[in-house]
């Protein structure tokens, strides 16, 4: 299972939702909506400032983040969605034993 961190910024109009529906509905639909896609939720967060909410989620693989991340992104509601991909210490120190054949340009 691959982690995301998941930040969105709502629109006036999905505020105007929040504001009807109550955080808590929404945090609870959000966690079902990952549960259709195979996927969980670690943690949720409302923010101000530059982004609304901030999510810790599981998802199966990057074909399914991005298919969550093309239809919420898509909505009316949503100003600006955005899903960084996070690794795990491990994952990193394995990384970093891949020898890539990279040239600074004009070295």
């Amino acid at each position: 299972m691959a982690k995301y961190l998941i930040k969105v910024s709502y629109s006036a109009e999905g505020l105007r939702g929040v504001r009807k529906e109550g955080a808590a509905a929404r945090a609870a639909f959000i966690g079902q909506l990952l549960e259709t896609v195979g996927g969980s939720m670690e943690s949720f967060y409302f923010a101000f400032g530059g982004d609304d909410v901030i999510l810790i989620v599981d998802m199966p693989d990057n074909k399914t983040a991005m298919a969550v991340s093309a239809t919420v992104g898509a909505s009316d509601a949503i100003s600006a969605y955005e899903t960084v991909p996070l690794m795990t210490t491990q994952e990193v120190d394995a990384a970093m034993k891949i020898s890539v054949g990279y040239r600074a340009p004009g070295t």
